[in-house]
C-alpha cells in the first residue's frame, strides 16, 4: 500500500506506504501492500479473491447512499463494458486495466478502498461506520480535486480487471488499485514542491513550462491483489501520463521508515530530493523526484 504536500491549499495525508493527498496533515498507517512482484494463482483463488473486494450490501444504508453527492450510485451495478467508456488513455497488462475512473460508483470503489487501507487493522467497534463515514469524505473529496484550480488538475486513476465475457462483475469487484495524480505548479520562488521560500504575501502560481510538476497520491491496492504488478503498473501509467503533458517531473511523498515503498519508488526511477529532508524530519517523510 502506497501513500502520498506541504501546501496549505489542499486536504492532506499520507498513509503507511508513503502517498499523502487528502485531509489536512491526517496520517493514514496502512497496512495493505503495494504489489512489489508478479504473481498469477489458479482460477479458483482469483475467483476468491474477487468475492473479497467488495462493500458489504448492509454497510451503506439507503439514505446514506441519496447523499453521496447527489448520485444515484447504484452499489450492485455490473462493470461497463470498455467500448462505452470515454477516457482519453489506458494501460493494459496481464488481465487488468489501468485507466481515469469516469463512473461515480468507481470513484466510490477507490474512496472504499481507501477507507479500507486507512483502517487496516483497528481493533475499534465503531470501525465499519468510520470507514463508511471516511468513504464518504474522500468521495466527494475525489470529486472536487477533478475540478481545474489555479492550473492544478487531478485524475483519479483505478486499475480494473479486463472485461470477461464468461464473468458479470460489478464496479466493485472490478476495480483493484487506486491512485489519485495531480499536475501541479511552483509557487514563486520554490525549486521543489512545499519548499518554505520566503515568497510575498501575495504570490503567484506560474502554470506554465518547467513550474509543472506531477504529483501521486493514494497509491493502495487491496490485500486479495497484491503481488499482481498492480501497483507497479499503475506507477508506470501516471508517470506516462505525466510525460504526455509535456511535464518533466513527478513528485510523491514517502514515510522515512516505509522501505518497500521507497524500494518501489527506486526501481520507477524516483530518488530522495535531498534539499528537502531538513524541512521533513518532523513529519517524518521524504520527497522523492523522477524525471518522466
Amino acid at each position: 500500500m502506497l501513500t502520498v504536500s506541504l501546501h496549505k491549499p489542499e486536504f492532506l495525508s499520507f498513509s503507511h506506504y508513503g502517498f499523502r493527498d487528502l485531509h489536512k496533515f491526517s496520517r493514514i498507517p496502512s497496512s495493505w501492500t503495494i504489489a512489489m512482484s508478479n504473481y498469477s494463482g489458479s482460477s479458483e483463488t482469483r475467483k476468491k479473491e474477487e468475492l473479497s473486494i467488495q462493500v458489504p450490501p448492509t454497510s451503506i444504508s439507503s439514505s446514506e447512499t441519496q447523499r453521496l453527492a447527489g448520485a444515484d450510485l447504484r452499489f450492485d451495478r455490473l462493470q461497463v463494458p470498455e467500448k462505452e467508456l470515454m477516457h482519453d488513455r489506458k494501460f493494459e497488462f496481464g488481465q487488468f486495466v489501468a485507466r481515469e475512473a469516469v463512473i461515480d460508483e468507481e470513484y466510490w470503489t477507490a474512496a472504499w478502498l481507501r477507507a479500507e487501507s486507512h483502517w487496516e487493522g483497528r481493533n475499534d467497534r465503531y470501525v465499519d461506520n468510520h470507514k463508511r463515514k471516511f468513504a464518504e469524505q474522500e468521495f466527494h473529496a475525489i470529486k472536487r480535486r477533478r475540478t481545474s484550480l489555479h492550473g492544478q488538475k487531478c485524475r483519479c486513476i483505478i486499475m480494473v480487471r479486463k472485461e470477461d465475457k464468461h464473468v458479470k462483475r460489478t464496479v466493485l469487484k472490478g476495480v483493484v488499485g487506486t491512485l489519485d495524480l495531480s499536475v501541479r505548479c511552483l509557487l514563486h520562488g520554490e525549486t521543489f514542491p512545499g519548499e518554505r521560500v520566503k515568497a510575498p504575501l501575495f504570490c503567484s502560481i506560474h502554470g506554465t513550462g518547467p513550474n509543472r510538476y506531477g504529483y501521486v497520491a493514494n497509491l493502495c491496492v487491496p490485500k486479495s491483489a497484491r503481488r499482481q504488478g498492480i501497483a507497479t503498473n499503475m506507477l508506470h501509467f501516471a508517470i506516462e501520463l505525466v510525460k504526455s503533458n509535456g511535464i518533466e517531473h513527478a513528485y510523491v511523498h514517502v514515510h522515512r521508515n516505509n522501505t518497500p515503498a521507497q524500494k518501489l519508488y527506486e526501481k520507477m526511477g524516483f530518488e530522495i530530493v535531498e534539499a528537502a529532508s531538513s524541512q521533513l524530519v518532523e513529519e517524518q517523510t521524504y520527497l522523492l523526484c523522477c524525471k518522466a
